[in-house]
């Protein structure tokens, strides 16, 4: 925490000596900041930072990379006779998670297109959360539970734990 509070005073002064408080500055002024404190971590003695770092710079990326992939999904699905669509529900057990770190991945999952977070519940037999989602394609639900809980949950988890 006290190297993000640092990184973000490095920000805030690139926005100083440049003149310029905008938003696009401002990012390049915490990445200038982030190598600054990248450089000096061997005296700083703290590394978690820059792993936390790493794990949201990772998880936006490949957020960035299902949208791409799913937009061009729903341009196929678009196109093509609408009696070949399957949509179904499946249901995605999870990892025991809090509030913040549920509603996070049910936005992620929703914010792709092709996909909807529709209820969070809890499995009767075993207790652990489930997470509902509604998908355009519903072929084979072992894969879409796959790749939900190795690609978002995952980094999700990662990220903010």
């Amino acid at each position: 925490m006290r190297l993000l509070v640092w990184n973000i005073v490095l920000a805030l002064l690139w926005a100083a000596m440049t003149e310029t408080f905008s938003a696009p500055n401002l990012v390049v002024g915490y990445g200038v900041g982030f190598v600054v404190l990248l450089m000096l971590r061997s005296v700083l003695q703290e590394r978690k930072y820059f792993k936390d770092v790493g794990d949201v710079i990772g998880l936006l990326i490949y957020f960035v990379v299902e949208l791409f992939l799913a937009n061009l999904r729903m341009a196929y699905y678009t196109v093509m006779p609408l009696n070949r669509m399957r949509p179904g529900v499946i249901a995605v057990p999870l990892e025991r998670m809090n509030e913040t770190e549920l509603t996070i991945l049910s936005n992620l999952i929703t914010l792709t297109p092709g996909t909807l977070s529709i209820d969070i519940g809890e499995d009767d037999e075993t207790g652990k959360q489930v997470l509902y989602v509604h998908v355009m394609w519903y072929v084979d639900p072992d894969t879409v539970r796959r790749d939900i809980k190795k690609g978002f949950e995952a980094r999700v988890l990662s990220a903010l734990r």
